[in-house]
């Protein structure tokens, strides 16, 4: 299926649009199993949305908060109290202010010096949590994403190692331009998803978006390029500045 390409207004109209995404999700996972497994993201962008589903009355009172589980799509080397946290941001825009037990929340272990054991254990989690045999893949719900201005998503790179995993869950991944490592989730991790939303804006982002949806597939330079669910849905929700350049999109 071709990714569903939506270009809006501004940050706001996004946040709206994938919150009603995210209700919806939310919804029919429970009515279906019981439950909802949501993967996070980091950046300015699904701040915004997680913030409205905190603080908007009407949507916060229909999501099934008792029934999900929070997952995070990467992380920096960093402590769940660091300025740069994924986790961080998540909890104090959303997690703190809903009805999610602790216990409902996985988080990387950023902390760690060991990079290559924070990736271990949180795949180990990911492993037990969805109760998964040797060799499968995680099914999430939804997975949030956001895409940086070279292409990247997750924690995955332009010409990073991490690009080439085909087995595993999670990994380390050194990212050399920003001489730091980071915690992630694969490609093939993602693309068992039911519904994967990136979420993009900004004008520096104009030229890699048009590059990631509209060019030839070259992973290696556009790593958002390797997102494609296998069985499932695809959308890109992104701004008129990041969708500037496109020739394809719904404008809406």
């Amino acid at each position: 299926m071709p990714p569903d390409v939506r270009i809006l207004i501004n940050i706001d109209a996004i946040a709206k649009r994938a919150a009603q995404d995210f209700l919806q999700s939310a919804t029919q996972a429970v009515s279906e199993k019981g439950s909802f497994t949501v993967a996070l993201s980091g950046g300015s962008t699904p701040k915004a949305l997680y913030s409205l589903l905190a603080t908007d009355a009407a949507l916060r009172s229909q999501i099934p908060w008792d029934k999900m589980y929070v997952y995070f799509g990467d992380e920096r080397s960093v402590g769940p109290d660091h300025a740069d946290s994924n986790f961080r941001m998540a909890t104090e825009t959303m997690l703190s202010k809903v009805p999610v037990k602790p216990e409902q929340v996985f988080r990387i272990k950023g902390e760690y010096k060991d990079t290559e054991k924070a990736a271990q254990e949180y795949e180990q989690a990911l492993r037990a949590s969805f109760k998964l045999a040797v060799g499968q893949f995680p099914r999430f719900d939804l997975v949030l994403l956001g895409m940086g201005n070279e292409g990247h998503t997750l924690s995955l790179f332009p010409g990073t190692k991490g690009l080439h995993e085909t087995k595993r869950i999670v990994v380390r991944n050194w990212i050399g331009k920003l001489y730091t490592e980071r915690i992630t989730l694969t490609a093939p991790a993602v693309n068992e998803a039911a519904q994967v939303i990136f979420m993009v804006t900004g004008a520096d982002k104009a030229l890699a978006l048009k590059g990631v949806l509209e060019g030839p597939y070259e992973p290696e330079q556009l790593p958002a390029q390797m997102i494609q669910p296998q069985n499932g849905k695809l959308q890109w929700l992104v701004d008129t500045a990041a969708g500037g350049m496109l020739t394809t999109g719904i404008r809406e």
